[in-house]
């Protein structure tokens, strides 16, 4: 199979020739011309249009990162490219030869952020993973979503390479965030692109499966008639493939760099964190959720569907003041285990877990076990894209609800003015939370998580889609709260560099498997 020879010597040799064959294939395929030509292009939609006319152009074996802040367009100029933004001006060409059709349609493939986290428009629910059962037919499996693919040998080997093989029985809204990223990459390398696009391509990803994609990508781009265009909000996440970086920035699409001069050009933006660890401190002592020192206990836990095991034996004992992270590879249970806690999970009732020293299921209420917790997710994110003014959103937190149903006191609307202005949002909070960038939601969403000052505080991959900029902000910001007095926090990551300092303490899962 294709993913042992990634281990062995096929692999090396393999990636030798790529190395040795990628300027002669580089050189040659420039030669034949564009693949996508934009030029002057200005859309007719006002609300996501650019400062300035859009010039922009694909060629022949090129590979493209687009790097930017959060909000700065790189979903957009996206858009454009795949036709979902109409021009008002200018002309877009393409040639996808030696493909026998030219359309947009069949050429381009788009896996975007918002496709782990699902949309308004497919009817997820926040908490619908955690209530969906085998018996549930309407709800198709992965074998039912993926593409057709003449080459059956292909189709294993990419299956079998992205761990999907093992995953075509099971109803699509099991998937976690990562698995389901997985189902995706392998999903659209089965239509056979000429060109794919991917935004935050290592999103949601174990270090596994990210060296797993990295190594595909560099393959497909060297030897293969496929082009990638990647949006990454860090540079520090484009591949080494890549030829060319193209910064959005202020409104503008710029200029076309070879990888190496943008790279030499390049100067690292530092967060200013001064003044958010001033703010902190400045914060009064919160009401503590209990006396006790045991936050969370969880005795011999095991979470099972029909014969799927999601966890199984799992005991911890979390005190209060700790930070803990939690880890594990793409569907070992995470979220799962987090979901127990926050009781959006049915199973937690089932289960011999106590909180803020109270045993689950003696008589409380959920909005009891939530009062004290802030909790961000890729569940949450998925969840939340609704119509709604982003201040709205962060003000639900208080109430722990999706929307705002409750008129907010004077000082309520204070906590959420400070919680906006120290994650920097504060000027979106009239803006509808569903025209936000993706990293701007996830800014919402841990401001929503924070404004209540909890005394749990569940951070479920929290720096999905930010900038460097704003990760360092928001680390910054985590830090300064761990460390007050009777703050606890649980930190799931699967990017050890990622992790704030305040982490001190870890909790790996393993995976169990799907089927026994």
């Amino acid at each position: 199979m294709l993913f042992d020879r990634f281990g062995g010597l096929y692999f090396v040799f393999f990636r030798c020739l790529c190395l040795f064959l990628h300027p002669i294939i580089l050189q040659f395929n420039m030669e034949q011309g564009y693949t996508i030509n934009l030029s002057g292009g200005v859309v007719r939609n006002a609300d996501v249009r650019f400062a300035i006319p859009v010039d922009f152009s694909l060629c022949k074996g090129e590979h493209i990162a687009v790097v930017g802040r959060n909000g700065s367009g790189k979903s957009v100029l996206a858009g454009i490219l795949t036709g979902r933004y109409p021009l008002r001006e200018g002309v877009i060409e393409y040639d996808f030869s030696p493909a026998k059709s030219n359309t947009v349609y069949e050429n381009i493939r788009y896996i975007s952020f918002r496709d782990v986290y699902g949309s308004a428009e497919t009817g997820y629910y926040y908490q619908q993973r955690w209530n969906v059962h085998e018996q549930d037919d309407d709800i198709p499996t992965v074998g039912d979503l993926l593409t057709g693919c003449n080459d059956k040998q292909f189709k294993n080997e990419v299956l079998e390479m992205f761990g999907v093989a093992s995953m075509l029985e099971e109803k699509i809204i099991l998937l976690s965030s990562g698995e389901l990223r997985k189902f995706q990459v392998a999903n659209a390398l089965l239509s056979s692109p000429r060109l794919l696009i991917m935004d935050n391509p290592f999103i949601g990803l174990d270090e596994e499966a990210r060296r797993v994609l990295n190594g595909t990508l560099e393959g497909i781009a060297s030897v293969g008639h496929v082009q990638t265009v990647l949006l990454v909000s860090s540079v520090e996440e484009i591949p080494s493939y890549v030829t060319h970086v193209v910064e959005v920035a202020s409104g503008v699409v710029g200029t076309k760099l070879p990888y190496a001069e943008f790279m030499a050009r390049y100067n690292k933006e530092c967060a200013d964190v001064g003044d958010i660890v001033s703010c902190m401190q400045m914060l009064p002592d919160a009401e503590c959720a209990f006396d006790g020192e045991e936050v969370l206990s969880f005795r011999n836990v095991t979470v099972q569907y029909a014969d799927r095991v999601i966890l199984k034996n799992v005991d911890w004992t979390v005190s209060k003041g700790e930070s803990w992270l939690l880890t594990g590879c793409n569907g070992s249970g995470k979220s799962t285990l987090l979901s127990l806690v926050s009781a959006d999970n049915l199973q937690s009732y089932a289960c011999d877990i106590s909180l803020f020293g109270r045993r689950r299921g003696s008589g409380e209420s959920i909005w009891e076990i939530k009062k004290h917790i802030g909790y961000v997710s890729p569940e949450m994110h998925r969840g939340y894209l609704r119509n709604l003014p982003m201040g709205d959103i962060v003000a639900s937190g208080l109430h722990d609800s999706i929307g705002l149903y409750v008129k907010s006191t004077p000082e309520q609307l204070a906590a959420c003015e400070f919680w906006m202005k120290l994650f920097g949002i504060e000027h979106l909070k009239e803006r509808s939370f569903i025209t936000l960038s993706d990293g701007e939601q996830r800014l919402a969403l841990l401001a929503r998580a924070f404004v209540k000052d909890p005394s749990l505080l569940i951070l479920d991959e929290p720096l999905h889609g930010l900038d460097s900029y704003n990760k360092q902000r928001v680390n910054a910001i985590i830090e300064a709260f761990s460390r007050r007095h009777g703050k606890t926090i649980i930190y799931v990551s699967h990017y050890e560099n990622e992790v704030p300092a305040t982490v001190t303490k870890r909790l790996h899962l393993k995976k169990e498997g799907y089927r026994r």
